[in-house]
């Protein structure tokens, strides 16, 4: 069989709508070869001799959604990324969040969770706060869009580059939290036990047993058309606390939108009131 063709361009636009559809994500047809790329295997695999036939089966429903929304999403994280929002969380939200909490558990979404990088980072910090503060209690969802994503968040097992990173940036904390098999990083089960994870489209509503104090969304919103943004951003607004904060990647803003959310300091924000 032939797994040289190519997307056509009616075929191209309703996959580029139904990525949209399924994800949220704002797709060009600048992005043919990308998808061609991700999707060729898949035809291989079920052995379809077009794009036009797979598109069908999506178009059909059943498991093989899930299966597109994996090969289409982009899962690029890493740990600490942009040190400026760690030297934010540790240094300033987790002493400020304690002393006007006493006695509460703290509760943070990691939204687009991906491979679990960024939900560890977190949990590392915040087990490092434990040590000065022995009473802090502390609770963290990681949710990502990608079942494929989240196996291997919840395996934990981090080698190449991830692995190495960590070693070079934060060597007492890869010792720490992590057992070393070889070249590769396996997170330790203290680590873990403070995490769960969950599948979950951000533009659905999410309802948590208890509103969150601090949600990470970071590096999504780029994907996104305006619409899209607002639709995430309501939805995650929902779920946190009155006083909770949002932090951003270093390339998102959304001071040009009409939110529940207010600027605070480079990639933070806070609930605030509506301009609506």
């Amino acid at each position: 069989m032939d797994y040289t063709v190519e997307l056509g361009s009616n075929t191209l636009d309703a996959m580029l709508d139904l990525v949209r559809r399924h994800t949220g994500i704002a797709m060009t047809e600048r992005k043919r070869v990308l998808l061609e790329g991700r999707l060729r295997p898949r035809l291989k695999q079920l052995a379809l001799g077009s794009y036009e036939q797979y598109l069908s089966v999506v178009q059909a429903g059943g498991a093989e959604v899930q299966e597109f929304i994996n090969m289409v999403t982009t899962n690029d994280t890493r740990f600490f990324r942009t040190p400026a929002v760690w030297d934010y969380f540790l240094t300033r939200f987790l002493p400020q969040w304690r002393q006007s909490h006493r006695g509460q558990c703290l509760r943070i979404w990691s939204a687009a969770a991906a491979s679990g990088e960024e939900a560890y980072s977190i949990a590392m910090l915040c087990q490092e706060f434990t040590r000065q503060h022995p009473d802090f209690r502390y609770r963290i969802l990681a949710s990502d869009i990608s079942t494929d994503v989240l196996k291997s968040a919840v395996d934990g097992c981090y080698g190449g580059r991830s692995a190495e990173l960590l070693r070079l940036s934060h060597p007492q904390l890869a010792r720490r939290y992590f057992e070393a098999c070889g070249a590769v990083l396996r997170v330790a089960p203290e680590l873990a036990a403070n995490i769960e994870f969950a599948a979950h489209n951000l533009l659905t509503p999410l309802a948590p047993a208890s509103p969150f104090d601090l949600v990470f969304l970071r590096n999504v919103l780029i994907y996104f058309d305006e619409e899209n943004q607002y639709r995430v951003l309501e939805q995650v607004a929902t779920a946190m606390a009155g006083d909770a904060r949002l932090l951003l990647g270093e390339q998102e803003s959304i001071t040009r939108l009409n939110t529940a959310f207010a600027y605070e300091q480079a990639h933070v924000y806070h609930r605030g009131p509506s301009h609506g």
